[in-house]
């Protein structure tokens, strides 16, 4: 009924697609934010899953890698739904936190080089092992600010 009189009062903005309501966390219900920061989460926590199940079945450690990493980032973004994605990055990017945010990134990156671009299954496998103390060593940094805070 309330939208029914913004629209007759003219004051209907325009309906955002699910992209925008994502991109501005605020416009989502506090509801619908942790439902897709769990979704997001189990997701992460699955593919991570899987890969390790894949490393021990077959012994591939591309989809390891490739698993693993995806996990890894769809656990990241997962607190994208929380706090948005801008606020996020503002953390991410702040100075004491700026070496470790630098450091997962470049782990992602060069997991999935050291996987699927040129395979060296010995480096892919060190990288996932920095991707791992690396996320540990951020998420360490934002226990700590947010003590300090």
């Amino acid at each position: 009924m309330e939208k029914l009189r913004r629209v007759l009062r003219g004051q209907d903005e325009e309906e955002q697609g699910l992209t925008a309501q994502v991109l501005d966390a605020s416009a989502l219900s506090f509801n619908t934010r942790v439902k897709w920061f769990v979704v997001c989460f189990v997701v992460g926590i699955s593919f991570s899953i899987l890969g390790t199940g894949l490393l021990w079945l077959s012994g591939d450690i591309k989809l390891f890698a490739l698993f693993y990493t995806l996990g890894n980032l769809a656990a990241l973004a997962s607190t994208c739904f929380l706090m948005g994605p801008v606020k996020q990055l503002k953390k991410m990017f702040e100075p004491t936190r700026l070496l470790a945010t630098i450091v997962m990134l470049l782990c992602f990156v060069l997991t999935l080089c050291a996987a699927l671009l040129r395979p060296k299954n010995g480096l892919a496998l060190l990288f996932c092992i920095l991707q791992f103390l690396s996320m540990t060593w951020d998420a360490v940094l934002k226990c700590c600010s947010s003590l300090l805070s």
